[in-house]
């Protein structure tokens, strides 16, 4: 049965209430939360809120059979205008009644308050505003609850970080192309990506290929014109991987041709995640075009696993693939695992482990399972049984140790809504070997302009850091009949910024 939590002593109720109820979805599964006198709640919380000359909040928590739990919250303005002091009340509420819950279960959000997807972007805010690193760990951990633990894995992502890219903060004038090539052999349970299944289609992969050379003549033609430079190029998807070796072929020397001083771009990334897609025709392709960092997904080393989620290789033919890139001159390989697979727990995790250290791959990324609305895992939950919060924190610590002990030094995290564990997700890579796009997509200090099939740009200002989003449409179709009114559009927009 769902817990009822009545809140009182907030107004305008709909300014706290979704941020309240994402609070609750870290704590409960199945909680209701009412803004309305109920006789039925099993637990109430009361807010007050005085806006004198300081912000000063307070909160009550009653259990029904009689337990009472306080919290309080008194900080200085900071700021007189009218909306940044709405949020800092917001803020204030927010951390009342994470504390509020963290007394009444016992249990503590790691994260604190900050429920966004990039944290890290946060700290190296605070540390470009002037704070010193204990100011900044100090404000994280006061302001936003967050544990110590999780500050020191920041601060040395942001150290990483900016070792790889000295210039990070001086990178709004280039720009990172992603391109999006929306085709897959099948769909994983857990995808949300744009990603059709190539069989058959051939028809719909000429006409995409066609729209999106077009794409990438006329962004390239503009980038030349305006002596912009490109940072990083990377193919994501769907999986680029699966369209031909012929097909491959034409699309790089395109981009060498359109695209402005592609040598002097500081990486290129090519995800051949569906080890099915892989040959050594492609691998030949990739080689001849200067492109050696790719992404070779197991995700699991458990084939039951990977047989429930849909994933249509073997275990053998990961491990096979992976040989056969390494003997084609591919030496920068990284490989994706997720914790918290239906079926899987320590110990299959841990299997998994042990597998990825006979590869050794240059960088490993560690995503923790969510249950992203419109995948197929989400609508069949009882299907997929997971773990529970516990043996997910178990099997994130011991990728941590896993690969401190191996020599991987994490470089980028991301979180996303619906993550179990409420935990993260991060990249590690062994010194040197880091991806600089993820860190460029995940800092947002410079433009990344998406081409093709459900590719999202994100526009960044040189100047004032405003993002803008556009999206390219997800299914061939759409994007096939509009892509010269997309490309445009886009156009228009970088118009503005450079």
């Amino acid at each position: 049965m769902s817990l009822r939590i009545h809140i009182c002593g907030l107004e305008p109720v709909d300014r706290f209430q979704r941020s309240l109820e994402v609070i609750t979805g870290l704590f409960f599964e199945e909680a209701t939360l009412s803004f309305m006198a109920t006789e039925e709640a099993e637990v109430r919380v009361t807010m007050d809120i005085q806006q004198g000359d300081r912000l000063v909040v307070s909160g009550t928590l009653q259990h029904e059979h009689g337990r009472t739990y306080e919290a309080y919250y008194a900080r200085s303005w900071k700021t007189e205008e009218e909306k940044g002091r709405m949020k800092q009340v917001k803020h204030a509420v927010s951390y009342i009644y994470l504390s509020l819950m963290q007394q009444y279960t016992d249990f503590v959000q790691q994260w604190g308050i900050l429920t966004g997807v990039r944290p890290v972007k946060l700290l190296h805010q605070k540390l470009r505003s002037g704070l010193t690193r204990e100011e900044a760990h100090r404000e994280l951990r006061e302001d936003y609850l967050v544990t110590d633990e999780k500050i020191q894995l920041m601060q040395q992502i942001v150290d990483r970080q900016l070792t790889v890219v000295p210039d990070l903060y001086d990178l709004s004038n280039e720009v990172s192309i992603y391109i999006g090539i929306p085709f897959c052999p099948t769909k994983c349970a857990y995808c949300t990506f744009p990603a059709y299944a190539i069989q058959g289609k051939q028809g719909s992969v000429d006409s995409f290929l066609f729209g999106l050379h077009y794409e990438m003549e006329q962004i390239g033609k503009f980038l030349k014109e305006r002596n912009i430079p490109i940072t990083t190029i990377y193919y994501g998807g769907g999986t680029p991987t699966s369209i031909t070796a012929e097909e491959m072929d034409a699309l790089y020397a395109h981009m060498y041709r359109v695209f402005p001083n592609v040598e002097r771009v500081r990486e290129i990334t090519v995800e051949a995640g569906r080890p099915d897609t892989i040959t050594s025709e492609k691998l030949a392709v990739l080689k001849k075009w200067n492109i050696d960092r790719i992404s070779i997904n197991p995700q699991s080393y458990i084939q039951e696993t990977l047989r429930a989620i849909g994933r249509h290789h073997t275990v053998e033919e990961t491990i096979e693939k992976f040989h056969l890139a390494r003997e084609a001159g591919m030496n920068n390989i990284n490989m994706d695992l997720i914790i918290g697979l239906p079926g899987e727990g320590v110990k299959q995790f841990d299997f998994t482990l042990a597998q990825t250290e006979k590869l050794m791959p240059e960088s490993l990324t560690v995503h923790t399972l969510s249950f992203k609305r419109a995948s197929e895992m989400t609508k069949n939950k009882e299907k997929y049984k997971v773990a529970d919060r516990d043996e997910i924190n178990e099997m994130m610590k011991r990728a941590e140790r896993w690969t401190k002990e191996k020599g991987y030094v994490p470089y980028y995290l991301y979180r996303q809504k619906n993550i179990l564990g409420n935990l993260e997700n991060v990249g590690y890579a062994l010194p040197g070997q880091e991806s600089i796009y993820n860190i460029m997509i995940m800092e947002e200090q410079q433009s990344i302009i998406g081409l093709g099939c459900g590719a999202s740009s994100k526009f960044v200002h040189p100047k004032t850091k405003a993002i803008t989003h556009f999206a390219n449409p997800k299914e061939p179709k759409a994007y096939n009949e509009n892509y010269e009114h997309y490309t445009n559009e886009k156009l228009k927009m970088m118009a503005q910024l450079f």
